[in-house]
C-alpha cells in the first residue's frame, strides 16, 4: 500500500511484536495476529474498530506488554488481514473465536477489550462457547449495540428521519478518503475526536483510517447501519466495564448508558469529559489502566489461574 498505514514515530507508532501469526476463521478468512510481551504473562486481547487496525492500540500495547501478553489482530479486510466478501456480526464473532483458539491455551482466561466495532465484536460473540471459555472480563470502549446511525451526532441536525438519512449517506459513502491533508485532519477530528485532541493524536488516527481500503470501509458501513446486538448484550455475563467520551459523535453517551443498564455484570462505567470516539488514542493511559484493573481483579497471575483451575 502506498499510503503510510500509521505514524512512524512517537507514542502512537506501533511497537514490533514478539511474533506474528495467521488465524483462520470459520469461512476461511485469514486474520493477521500480533503477540506482544512474554509467554506466561496474563493475557489481553485487543479488537479494533471500523476502518482501523492493530496500530490503533499502539499506546496500550506499549504500556501493557511490559507485564502482559498482548494479542492484537486486524479485523477482516482491515490492516494486514485480506478482504473477504462476507461482512456480518456473525463473521466478527467467528473471527474473534479463531484468534482466541490460535493464541490462548485451552481454558486460559484473558481480558478482552474492544473499541467501537471491536466492542460490537465482543457482544456478537457473547454466547459463543469459545468466548465463554476464554473471556475473564471485557472492556467496551466507545461502542453501542444498535441504532448506530439513528443516534449518531456526526450530522449537526435535530434527531429524526432527515438526520438519519443524511448520516447514512455520509458514513456509507463510497468516496475515497484520499491523502491525509490539513482539511482531512479537520474533518476526521470533528467526526471522531474531542475538540481538545492534540495534533499527534489526530495524525495517528488519520493515518490509520485513511489506510483502510474504500471497499472495506463501505462494506462494513452497511453492517453497522443495520446492526442489532441488544439481545447479545444480555448474554454478555462476564464482568464488563464501559468507557465513553462525552463528546463522542459516532457512538454518543446514550449508547454507553444503555449498555450499562443492559449488561448482566457491569463493573464500572467511565464517561470522559470532552473526549470523542477515539478513546484509546485520546486517553491512552486511562484505557491501559482500566485493562490492568480488570486483569488484576478477574484474571490475576498465571500462577493464580493454575491454582484455581487445579
Amino acid at each position: 500500500m502506498s499510503r503510510l498505514m500509521h505514524v512512524a514515530s512517537g507514542p502512537y507508532a506501533p511497537p514490533v511484536p514478539v511474533r506474528e501469526l495467521t488465524a483462520v476463521s470459520a469461512d476461511g478468512a485469514r486474520l493477521h495476529v500480533e503477540v506482544h510481551g512474554a509467554d506466561g504473562a496474563p493475557a489481553v486481547v485487543l479488537s479494533h474498530g471500523w476502518s482501523c487496525s492493530t496500530a490503533f492500540w499502539a499506546a496500550q500495547i506499549r504500556d501493557l506488554a511490559a507485564d502482559h501478553r498482548v494479542i492484537a489482530y486486524d479485523q477482516r479486510g482491515h490492516g494486514r488481514s485480506p478482504a473477504n466478501p462476507v461482512c456480518s456480526a456473525d463473521a466478527l464473532a467467528d473471527d474473534l473465536e479463531a484468534v482466541l483458539a490460535a493464541t490462548l491455551a485451552p481454558g486460559e482466561k484473558a481480558v478482552l477489550a474492544g473499541h467501537s466495532m471491536g466492542g460490537m465484536t465482543l457482544m456478537a460473540a457473547a454466547g459463543r462457547d469459545r468466548f465463554r471459555e476464554h473471556a475473564g472480563a471485557v472492556l467496551l470502549c466507545s461502542t453501542g449495540s444498535s441504532r448506530l446511525v439513528a443516534e449518531s451526532l456526526v450530522v449537526p441536525m435535530r434527531a429524526g428521519r432527515p438526520r438519519t438519512w443524511l448520516t447514512r449517506k455520509v458514513l456509507g459513502s463510497k468516496a475515497p478518503l484520499g491523502p491525509v491533508t490539513p482539511v482531512a485532519r479537520r474533518i476526521l477530528k470533528y467526526a471522531t475526536m474531542g475538540p481538545g485532541s492534540a495534533p499527534g493524536m489526530v495524525e495517528a488516527c488519520a493515518r490509520i483510517v485513511h489506510a483502510c481500503p474504500r471497499k472495506v470501509r463501505y462494506a462494513w458501513s452497511h453492517v453497522l447501519d443495520t446492526l442489532d446486538l441488544d439481545h447479545r448484550v444480555r448474554e454478555l455475563s462476564v464482568p464488563a466495564a464501559v468507557v465513553v467520551g462525552t463528546a463522542d459523535r459516532m457512538t454518543p453517551v446514550v449508547h454507553a448508558r444503555a449498555l450499562v443498564a443492559a449488561l448482566p455484570h457491569c463493573v464500572g462505567s467511565t464517561e470522559l469529559p470532552g473526549l470523542g470516539h477515539m478513546t484509546p488514542v485520546e486517553a491512552p493511559a486511562l484505557i491501559a489502566t482500566r485493562i490492568r484493573e480488570l486483569v488484576s481483579t478477574y484474571i490475576g497471575s498465571p500462577r493464580i489461574q493454575q491454582k484455581e483451575g487445579a
